[in-house]
């Protein structure tokens, strides 16, 4: 199993982060078999309303804003092509349920990464649910 270490960056994005799902982060590192960053963590409301603007988000309501959801990105990937993101997930998933904590993916809007896609594709988005 690879031995891949956060950069200070994704670090620094785990800060203010529900230590729960900073936990299942820090093991699905562990677990995954490809490098990811956590290219974003908590979000301010400014933060989100610029996404909201942009179309990047649909909601003021995310649960980045009160530090339940983090966004991850694989080492390499491909913007495009949501597939890139399941090694990731996967490792997520298994380690949500090794810890206990529950898990909602943006890839499908549920519990479960390998669903069927959402149309809202949202591949880097995790979080826990309300």
């Amino acid at each position: 199993m690879p031995n891949f270490r956060f950069s200070q960056r994704s670090e620094g994005n785990l800060v203010g982060v529900n230590p729960a799902l900073v936990k299942v982060v820090r093991r699905a590192l562990e677990l995954s078999t490809v490098d990811f960053s956590v290219i974003e963590g908590k979000r301010t409301m400014e933060r989100q309303k610029q996404l909201v603007a942009a179309g990047a988000s649909k909601t003021m309501a995310s649960r980045h804003i009160t530090g339940h959801a983090v966004d991850l990105f694989p080492v390499g990937g491909d913007w495009n092509d949501y597939k890139c993101w399941l090694p990731v997930l996967d490792a997520m998933h298994q380690a949500g349920k090794e810890l206990g904590v529950p898990l909602r993916f943006g890839i499908t809007w549920t519990g479960n990464p390998r669903d069927v896609p959402a149309k809202f594709l949202d591949a880097p988005h995790v979080e826990m649910p309300a």
